[in-house]
């Protein structure tokens, strides 16, 4: 398995992704994941499933053949938990629900606020502008929970080149991964680029067009990346799964990528897209497809009198 360096600990290329896994879904889904050779798993507690893939931890750690040590946790800070007192009490929940002494890698999951007590917006007022909470005071917040060990490495979720620009010179411990959304529709070149060369690991949320998003998330002219011609054509010309041509293309560029699956077979054949090289003409055959589309556009965020925008959380 192809590994990223952090400044503490190795990330694998590939994880399992748990965004979409409700009713109890994610214990099993996270036991089959890790006996089936997956070491590296997303978490987040908007995902109401934290509690679910603690059990599948305990579980797993306490059989003896898979420990703790072998295996990378993400887990995310909500928006309304940015607030420099409530961030290390958010983790805290995290790594209970989780049945963890710590994680391996804690994000600020978005750059948008909300009041304490509001667990999902409805109307302008439960927003929390950044002018009011500014970033770099939730950020050294999570500097705070790496002196005491709550968690390895730090990152952001969903942040442009402006906004890491505007938090580097500020931080004492440098944002160690961005995780955007990224696949061949959506190839965030530009940013790549700039993670790359500020040390920060680009990881790929929805790398397969998150198929199963929320309907606030679709549209009636989303296109399918599993029906794009370059796509199709790779798959069968390599006998592999058009998503494995996705996610092999994402290891390529050297990002993270972590796919949701909660099928066995599934599982195994996104992981075995970690070990496919395609070819200089694959990758520029698949750099070169000129759609452009985000399937989480962000447009949820918006409302009027709201200081949140598309345009201006995307600074695009």
């Amino acid at each position: 398995m192809k590994t990223y360096k952090f400044p503490v600990g190795e990330m694998p290329a590939i994880g399992l992704g748990t965004w979409k896994m409700e009713n109890g879904t994610a214990t099993d889904a996270v036991k089959t994941a890790l006996e089936s050779g997956y070491r590296h798993i997303d978490c987040a507690p908007i995902y109401l499933n934290e509690a679910d893939v603690g059990a599948a931890f305990e579980s797993v750690f306490q059989q003896g053949n898979i420990k703790r040590s072998d295996v990378w946790v993400t887990s995310k800070l909500w928006c309304n938990r940015h607030r420099p007192d409530l961030v290390k009490e958010a983790l805290e929940a995290t790594l209970a629900d989780l049945k963890l002494d710590y994680l391996d890698l804690f994000m600020i999951h978005w750059p948008i606020v909300f009041r304490a007590d509001v667990h999902r917006p409805e109307k302008p007022e439960d927003f929390i502008s950044l002018e009011q909470m500014p970033i770099i005071d939730t950020w050294r917040a999570l500097e705070i929970c790496v002196d005491a060990g709550l968690c390895r490495n730090i990152g952001v979720c969903n942040f442009s080149v402006k906004k890491l620009k505007s938090l580097l010179p500020e931080c004492r411990i440098k944002p160690s991964a961005n995780q955007v959304e990224c696949h061949p529709f959506l190839p965030q070149t530009e940013l790549l680029e700039f993670c790359k060369g500020e040390g920060i690991q680009l990881v790929s949320y929805s790398p397969l067009g998150s198929g199963d998003r929320p309907e606030r998330m679709r549209g009636e002219t989303d296109p399918n990346l599993f029906e794009h011609a370059v796509i199709l054509d790779i798959a069968k010309r390599r006998k592999i799964s058009a998503g494995q041509v996705m996610l092999a293309w994402a290891v390529s560029r050297e990002s993270a990528a972590i796919p949701k699956s909660s099928n066995p077979k599934r599982m195994v054949e996104n992981l075995l897209a970690n070990a496919i090289e395609l070819t200089s003409l694959e990758m520029k055959a698949l750099n070169s497809i000129e759609i452009l589309h985000r399937y989480v556009h962000g447009r949820f965020w918006e409302m009027p009198g709201a200081p949140y925008t598309v345009a201006n959380l995307w600074d695009e």
